[in-house]
């Protein structure tokens, strides 16, 4: 097996955040002493002012849009929905402007400090097999079908420096489950099937096949509280048999109101040598203290085995 160079890093994974961050979040994460910090998306529906807080959170980071980011825009429906003056405004182009090269849709961004880089997958997902909204991102990107789109994350991973890559999506790749509850299962009627990205799964499957080690997949859209049931939640973890692991931290809403307390939600990712090493998912009190901690995830570590003497 291939050894790769990885500095040891604490991610935080923020996931989707549908209008709810605060000047608070962005201290709760400097009290949780993370290193790195990956937006999934979904800040709200084109919600410029969201995006200019997250924009001015002073820790490495890296985004990628979700479908609300382009609401109004990528879509007919969402055209005829429209509150301002198309012809006047782009709340779209704002958002991008706003958080400039943080924001990985087709892109990466390199850091040096953690010796990885990370690269972003389609921008605005919908999630699905079926090719939406073609109007806009052949208008966008240049982009015209799922194979265009893998060319594009294929480049992207390909230009980038450093052997170590994390994908950050808004949605998951396919192959992860096709049941309701599985990390990009539908979980609106008819219940199941798979609802993942096409091109991100081959874009993946390509960047492997060229020696690059893929440690981690995060994205989000599909969030852990099924529509379907109350009785579960979504399976938000799975780890491939190469070493790959796979996380959907759209935990929603991610900042709640309790009698007493004000908590928010964030993902911890321990990345090391070789790979993830535990992924949990903390929430923070109003006072930054972590009020609870579920681990998801903690890699196997080899059994040690003795000598046997005879």
């Amino acid at each position: 097996m291939t050894s790769y160079h990885i500095n040891p890093v604490k991610i935080a994974v923020v996931g989707d955040v549908h209008e709810q961050w605060e000047n608070e979040d962005a201290i709760a994460l400097k009290q949780l002493g993370v290193d790195l910090v990956l937006f999934v998306g979904d800040f709200g529906n084109e919600s410029v002012e969201i995006v200019r807080r997250i924009a001015a959170l002073d820790l490495p980071k890296a985004a990628i849009m979700g479908n609300h980011d382009a609401w109004y825009t990528a879509s007919d429906w969402g055209r005829k929905r429209c509150p301002y003056d198309r012809n006047k405004e782009d709340w779209v182009q704002e958002q991008l402007d706003l958080l400039g090269e943080t924001h990985l849709g087709y892109g990466y961004l390199d850091f040096p400090q953690f010796q990885l880089s990370v690269v972003g997958s389609r921008p605005f997902s919908w999630g699905g097999e079926v090719w939406k909204n073609q109007e806009f991102y052949q208008e966008r990107y240049g982009v015209n079908s799922f194979g265009e789109s893998v060319e594009r994350i294929v480049a992207a991973a390909q230009s980038a420096a450093y052997e170590t890559i994390i994908f950050l999506g808004h949605n998951g790749p396919t192959g992860l489950g096709d049941k309701a509850e599985d990390p990009c299962g539908r979980d609106w009627q008819p219940l199941g099937g798979d609802h993942g990205d096409p091109d991100l799964a081959e874009a993946i499957a390509q960047t492997q096949a060229l020696g690059k080690n893929v440690a981690f997949v995060t994205f989000g859209h599909m969030h852990h509280s099924l529509r379907h049931t109350k009785e579960q939640r979504r399976k938000a973890i799975v780890a491939s048999p190469e070493g790959t692991v796979y996380w959907n931290g759209a935990s929603v809403p991610r900042i709640i109101q309790t009698e007493t307390n004000r908590l928010r939600n964030f993902s911890l990712v321990s990345l090391e040598a070789n790979g993830v090493s535990q992924i949990s998912l903390v929430w923070v009190g109003q006072d930054y203290s972590v009020v609870s901690e579920q681990v998801f995830y903690q890699r196997p570590e080899a059994v040690e085995v003795q000598p046997v003497y005879s």
